[in-house]
């Protein structure tokens, strides 16, 4: 492993001084210095050195040709020196943002179709070497599983993969990958590691050579697949199997039947003639359904034996094991007892439109996609990032129908004043969107002239070369449109339609889902912002700010409040909370809450009996949540503060020198744990210049970092701080925090800064001002 070790460190880049883009060509994926990962506004294709003397024509073709099958030959070379059955190259194409496949070898080219083209963003392991320029080894499924679900829900295949940048001087040209068995033991020797490095350093070569000469290598529109080795014992096998009671046929690694013996055809039921040339599942109705097809390829892709049992049509069961290897695949068929338990699929109700593998493979992966998704915005996402570069379109719309107009949800790769236009236009002014969402039937135009002259009204449609308008329907309803753009005349094959109608259908439901999800989520925000105080005016000399953020990844209200309570000209309570949960009872326990705290603070009770009192109305609310709370009495007169805490996070105090200190107050138990709490007062001097900032943990806990230390960095950060006035020093607190949650976060941040601002005489230049909350 010392090689892989060795290409682990390499940071892919461009190099200081590389002149920007070529004109054609596949080029290198930019990483940033500080290593994180690459994002897309900075992917650009190959920089040419400028004393590059390019070559024109005819010359340029057969340059880029020869080098393009150097390519071949070396990946080639390379999965049969380490014994990969499958093996293939892929490159990119920044333009897109895509990785696509060029050549394969071990399994034919229509196979390899469906993970041809993988968009640079998403979790997939080749798009992921190439974005950290490191090798991805995955051992096993378990393995391809753990790191990459997507992955492994779509391509559920016995099989050791390693994939590997093409990296030439810090620039990716693309990735290598080779598939083993899944029974391989043990990491790549050191002997499979040099060959695998020494073929992509000189893959990455000459892909950068042929470039430099100006005749770049260019992915095909589909992967060539490299001829298989010939066959073995044809005629002696024949003669053997002639004499055998049970069935045997050969398939090619396209499926293809090549050779049956006469108890097969018996057993199936065709003569030989019929069947010969012809996949199993295309002339056989009851083998159409897409799971036996699947055991085909988890043989040619996993090269382990797999089986199956199907019912024909007369009810009787076969047995089918398939014996793969690099030049095809045995198939031993014989009868067999009905599978326990399972009645399966018949010949008398045979699927009427079976789904094919690559179907299969973009709606699992779609699937897996949006389930991630939760608003609208991340099913755009989604579907930009991820499929519209797999799907080869260059334009994507979401369009609904809201009101008895089009509005456009969700849009990318269209000009820009395209959604504009029809955004907002009614749904009877005749659009091919208008019309397919009032049809409920998805609409093709290979080349949009048919498209202008239908709709000869809106010029946009000149815009594109092409179009499908796909519906959204769920339950019946069709609610929206998915429009896919193409910047050339595209025909929209059968196969091709019967895809993009099925994923049209899954979109629909995650859009439907998200447009909920959205809206509840404002209904959420408005209940929230609603029961947050407005931050009253002050008195004299004391500053306040005040900062509320939801949790990034909860819909349902937050429980975390402030308040700020004036008593008089020189006394205030600040007031800061967090009850358990994101719930509707969470919001309007929150609520009571800071009503019991106003009306016993009110009637002057110190901050340890609010604190007691309010604990015990939670008891006799006979809630089941839990509540944090910390209850500040201020006196500006007297500089001091009086504090009490119910196992709230401790307070900041700045002092004017800048100085921090974490004050160390009694804990205390949360409110609602024991009815007969007690709790304590305790007074800390608030002199002039001071500053004192109260939380909740959303604003410091983070996974894996220890609360006392995040406490210790916020309050460092607090020193730190230049003088501002406090809304700015507020945001720059949130800001920071929210720099470090978590994408799954489900804390919300509340931040109260009470400040006693120094009297002219004491302010110099800079001095923070009043905050205005």
């Amino acid at each position: 492993m010392t090689a892989i070790a060795a290409r682990a460190g390499v940071r892919p880049g461009v190099r200081p001084g590389d002149p920007g883009d070529t004109a054609d060509g596949c080029g290198p994926v930019v990483r940033l210095p500080d290593g994180e990962r690459v994002a897309r506004s900075v992917l650009r294709r190959a920089s040419l050195p400028r004393e590059a003397v390019g070559v024109g024509g005819k010359e340029a073709g057969a340059a880029s040709r020869d080098a393009a099958d150097r390519v071949d030959r070396l990946m080639e070379r390379a999965a049969r020196a380490v014994g990969a059955h499958v093996g293939a190259v892929y490159l990119l194409v920044p333009e897109r943002q895509t990785m696509q496949m060029t050549a394969v070898t071990g399994v034919p080219g229509k196979l390899a179709q469906p993970w041809s083209r993988v968009a640079l963003a998403s979790p997939v392991p080749v798009a992921e070497a190439v974005r950290s320029g490191r090798p991805v080894w995955l051992p096993d499924q378990q393995e391809l599983a753990r790191r990459f679900p997507r992955t492994a829900l779509a391509f559920p295949y016995a099989v050791a993969m390693y994939v590997l940048p093409l990296l030439v001087e810090d620039s990716c040209w693309g990735a290598m990958l080779f598939l083993w068995p899944g029974t391989r033991s043990g990491e790549l020797s050191a002997r499979e590691a040099a060959e695998i490095d020494g073929a992509a350093e000189r893959i990455g070569s000459t892909l950068r050579e042929a470039a430099a000469q100006g005749a770049p290598v260019r992915p095909r529109d589909e992967p060539l697949a490299m001829e298989p080795p010939p066959g073995r014992h044809a005629d002696a096998a024949a003669a053997l199997t002639e004499r055998l009671d049970e069935g045997f046929c050969a398939l090619d690694l396209h499926g293809r039947i090549t050779f049956l013996n006469a108890t097969a055809a018996a057993l199936l039921g065709r003569d030989r003639a019929e069947v010969l040339g012809s996949r199993p599942w295309g002339v056989l109705p009851w083998l159409t359904d897409p799971a036996y097809e699947n055991a085909y390829l988890a043989a040619v892709f996993s090269r382990l034996p797999t089986g199956f049992a199907a019912r024909r049509p007369d009810g009787a069961w076969l047995s089918f094991v398939l014996h793969p290897d690099d030049t095809g695949i045995s198939v031993r068929i014989r009868p067999a007892d009905a599978p326990a338990g399972q009645q399966g699929p018949t010949g008398d109700s045979p699927p009427s439109a079976p789904v094919r593998a690559g179907t299969l493979f973009h709606l699992l992966h779609l699937a897996s996609a949006l389930t991630e998704a939760a608003g609208v915005s991340e099913v755009t996402t989604s579907l930009t990032e991820q499929m519209m570069p797999v799907l080869g379109a260059q334009g994507l719309a979401l369009l609904v129908a809201d009101e008895g107009r089009e509005r456009v949800v969700g849009s990318r790769g269209f000009p820009s004043d395209m959604p504009d236009y029809f955004d907002g236009i009614p749904l009877s002014s005749g659009t091919a969107g208008g019309r397919t969402i009032e049809t409920g039937a998805a609409e093709f135009y290979p080349d949009s002239a048919d498209l202008v002259r239908a709709f000869p009204r809106h010029r946009h449609y000149r815009d594109m070369a092409a179009f499908a308008f796909l519906p959204l329907t769920v339950s019946g309803r069709t609610f929206g449109c998915c429009v896919l753009g193409y910047d050339a005349p595209r025909p929209f094959t059968p196969d091709e339609r019967a895809e993009l109608t099925s994923l049209a259908g899954m979109i629909a439901q995650a859009l439907e889902r998200a447009r909920l999800y959205d809206a509840n989520a404002r209904i959420a925000r408005g209940l929230q912002d609603g029961l947050l105080p407005r931050i009253p005016p002050t008195p004299p000399g004391l500053g306040v700010a005040a900062r509320y953020r939801p949790a990034t990844h909860a819909l349902d209200v937050g429980g975390d409040f402030y308040d700020l309570i004036d008593f008089d000209d020189s006394t205030v309570a600040a007031v800061i909370g967090d009850v358990q949960g994101h719930s509707v009872p969470a919001a309007a326990l929150m609520g009571q809450i800071r009503t019991a705290v106003h009306t016993h603070a009110r009637v002057g009770a110190p901050p340890d009996e609010v604190l007691a009192r309010t604990n015990r109305l939670l008891f006799d609310l006979d809630s089941a949540l839990f509540t944090s709370c910390l209850y500040a009495h201020v006196d500006v007169v007297g500089a001091r503060a009086l504090l009490a805490s119910a196992g709230h996070p401790p307070p900041i105090l700045r002092y004017a020198d800048r100085r921090t200190e974490v004050l160390d107050l009694p804990p205390g138990l949360l409110l609602g744990v024991d009815a007969d709490a007690h709790y304590q007062t305790v007074e800390v001097p608030l002199p002039s210049g001071s500053l004192l900032a109260l939380y909740t943990d959303g604003l410091v806990e983070r996974p894996g970092t220890d609360l006392g230390a995040a406490i210790d960095d916020l309050a460092a950060r607090l020193a730190g701080a230049d003088p501002q006035p406090l809304d700015l020093l507020a945001d720059m607190l949130v800001r920071q925090a929210e720099e470090t949650v978590v994408p799954e976060a489900s804390d919300d941040i509340a931040l109260l800064l009470v400040g006693c601002e120094r009297s002219e005489a004491e302010a110099g230049p800079g001095t923070p001002g009043r905050g205005t909350g």
